[in-house]
């Protein structure tokens, strides 16, 4: 096993604050937004095996079967499969969605095919990957993910009061659900850039002064208002107003699926995902929107949130998904607890969140404390004692 030395983003939307307080180290004063662990080539993790440090991608290109295991390997090429990641919200991420598997294995390959630079503003695929993700909350954690029913959205949006808002509400209410998210949703992204700028100012004027009312619907005109503030006169805001409102409790999880349109609005969760870049942004960015290609990615599918809790199985806490690349589980240990095995036939990173934990392989020994990491190739045997809170991130092979 190897301690894991990780790079954190410090993306705009990052919190000053929520992963320093986790480290207990002192705030930069410059937002923190993720801290990733494995081996994405954006900022892999290192390790130190005698010789010194290095970059984790580095150790699994140079003996993938080992490192990763021969099911690994097979099912999903000599690669980490996913990418381990905290999360801390400070303000607002892009209304978003990824594409599946086929989609962006077509849209890369064209794409490339037309000579797109991959760093461009507007190129939509970084890779030939999809990316689902999961969201574990550790802190209350808001957020946007999947549409509401046509006929809730219509009642939000009517309740606002704002007469440019109407159309909108017409059509939620007397189409059939796909045709009716589809056109509202066109219509909105599509609308000349004044107009709409307009519609989405006294959106939020009303947004503001409802929730400040409380009623039904006061967490998602606040929510709503939030957004405005962010990304003032932003059609995205008009967007999410069609989503379901989802306000995790630590330990509750969301399941980010191809074509589900979400949004991070504030937390610090631990996020799990295949390890790809694509995303086609919706709203709420400066950064570039392909309409047309969004509307051929999305699900127009209206349901609830489905708001993950772990099973638990002989101790460790398991949160199912239907995607093999991944895997997140968590072990609350309790003093004085008998250590507990923990092997795998796929690479393991194992993340501390809460008090101290102990791993042991062999005659190797690990502490980890709150925001510390280690990875455990394929194979090994460990076990982990102490008295704390630990996730572990496996592949499903």
């Amino acid at each position: 096993m190897d301690r894991l030395v990780n790079t954190v983003r410090p993306y705009a939307w990052g919190s000053v604050t929520a992963i320093p307080e986790l480290l207990g180290t002192a705030p930069t004063g410059e937002p923190q937004a993720e801290m990733w662990m494995g081996a994405h080539p954006g900022a892999p993790s290192r390790i130190d095996r005698g010789s010194g440090p290095v970059s984790l991608a580095e150790v699994i290109d140079a003996d993938p079967e080992t490192e990763l295991g021969p099911d690994t390997v097979r099912a999903f090429g000599p690669r980490l499969p996913f990418l381990l990641k905290l999360l801390a919200a400070g303000s607002p991420l892009s209304l978003q969605v990824h594409p599946d598997l086929a989609q962006a294995k077509e849209g890369f390959a064209d794409e490339e095919r037309r000579g797109v630079p991959i760093d461009a503003g507007h190129r939509n695929y970084k890779d030939a990957n999809h990316k689902p993700e999961l969201i574990c909350a550790l802190t209350p954690f808001d957020g946007l993910c999947g549409f509401r029913h046509p006929a809730q959205a219509a009642d939000l949006l009517e309740g606002l009061g704002v007469d440019d808002l109407k159309p909108y509400v017409d059509i939620l209410r007397a189409s059939p659900e796909e045709a009716a998210l589809r056109e509202v949703l066109t219509a909105v992204l599509s609308a000349e850039h004044h107009a709409i700028a307009k519609t989405v100012e006294r959106t939020a004027v009303a947004a503001d002064q409802l929730a400040a009312k409380g009623g039904p619907h006061a967490d998602a005109y606040a929510a709503c208002a939030v957004l405005a503030h962010h990304f003032p006169g932003d059609p995205g805001v008009l967007a999410a107003m069609l989503l379901n409102h989802v306000q995790l409790q630590p330990g509750e999880a969301l399941f980010l699926g191809a074509g589900i349109p979400h949004a991070y609005i504030s937390g610090l969760g631990v996020e799990l995902m295949a390890n790809s870049d694509n995303v086609l942004r919706c709203g709420l960015t400066p950064k570039h929107v392909d309409v047309p290609e969004l509307l051929r990615v999305v699900r127009f599918e209206a349901g609830d949130a489905g708001v993950l809790r772990p099973e638990d199985v002989d101790g460790e806490e398991i949160y199912e998904t239907p995607i093999d690349e991944f895997r997140l589980s968590r072990f609350v240990v309790a003093p004085g607890a008998a250590p507990r095995p923990l092997v795998s036939r796929t690479p393991q990173i194992l993340l501390c969140t809460a008090g101290t934990v102990q791993l042991r392989g062999g005659d190797a020994e690990l502490t980890l404390a709150p925001g510390e990491s280690a990875f455990a190739r394929a194979g090994e045997h460990l076990t982990l004692s102490g008295e704390g809170t630990l996730f572990r991130a496996t592949v499903v092979a």
